[in-house]
């Protein structure tokens, strides 16, 4: 399932086509995704103007000129293809289930083989009181998410850190990948108590300034990787690299897999404490 950096990848690809254009049809060519398409779903899109196109954690969230929310999410194996006007025409695939035509003479096209995928529209109060988007932390890359944030949620926490980290309370969208990379730039043990980054007075120690800084960096750097290479890794210093050496200069540890709560988690025992 595309992370956090993936997603924003095509938050910042959509963007130029979606954001101050008119949506003038919408070809819905299924009746649902993973979920039916809410009522009169192509007639309440029609005609309305894109305000903002944003990303909240996993999430592509359009604002319309009507203040609805077209809400959408990738799932396993969402995608979506841009037609410029102008340029050359791709032909419509089996798999393209929802195609936008903006009033640019774009034409957006959301491909989903699996169907994982969603699209909804919520109304202002339906979503403050959407079940996931509601209890979300703040987004890891914001001047929200910092030392101080994290030991408000951490205080008293008994939880092994990784597991902390993938909770969407405690911060917005970050996934089982980029938290083991987060962990190991910050040279912190997956296995740790999350509770240990906090003093006994609530104050962030130094290796909680240490995480929401490698946290931001590991994001930044994965997010523009992913403005080239879509859907694609580049070498990860720990993810899904048991049995190799440490990448850290120095360390000569060599990375290891363990399961915490039936997902994969790579580390380094040698300089990850």
């Amino acid at each position: 399932m595309p992370e956090l950096p993936e997603v924003e990848a095509v938050r910042l690809e959509l963007d130029p086509y979606f954001t101050h254009y008119r949506i003038e049809d919408v070809d819905v060519r299924r009746p649902d995704l993973r979920d039916p398409f809410p009522r009169r779903f192509r007639a309440r899109l029609t005609g309305q103007t894109v305000e903002r196109f944003l990303r909240r954690a996993k999430y592509l969230l359009a604002t319309l000129a009507s203040e609805e929310t077209l809400v959408m999410h990738l799932g396993m194996s969402g995608s979506f293809h841009v037609s410029a006007a102008g340029g050359p025409l791709r032909e419509i695939d089996t798999h393209d289930h929802v195609i936008f035509r903006m009033s640019s003479g774009a034409a957006i096209a959301f491909n989903d083989p699996r169907r994982f995928g969603m699209m909804t529209l919520l109304t202002p109060k339906q979503l403050a009181a959407h079940p996931v988007l509601s209890t979300l932390g703040p987004e890891p890359l914001s001047d929200a998410f910092d030392a101080a944030a994290l030991a408000r949620v951490f205080r008293g926490k008994k939880a092994p850190l990784k597991m902390a980290l993938l909770d969407q309370g405690v911060v917005a969208g970050l996934g089982n990948i980029y938290a083991a990379e987060a962990l190991h730039l910050a040279g912190l043990s997956p296995s740790r108590a999350a509770r240990t980054l906090v003093t006994a007075g609530g104050e962030p120690r130094e290796s909680a300034y240490r995480l929401t800084a490698a946290i931001k960096q590991v994001l930044t750097r994965a997010i523009a990787r992913q403005t080239v290479k879509r859907y694609r890794s580049a070498r990860f210093q720990v993810y899904d690299r048991e049995g190799q050496p440490c990448l850290r200069p120095g360390c000569g540890g060599t990375i290891r897999r363990r399961t915490q709560a039936g997902r994969s988690t790579f580390y380094c025992p040698r300089c990850q404490r």
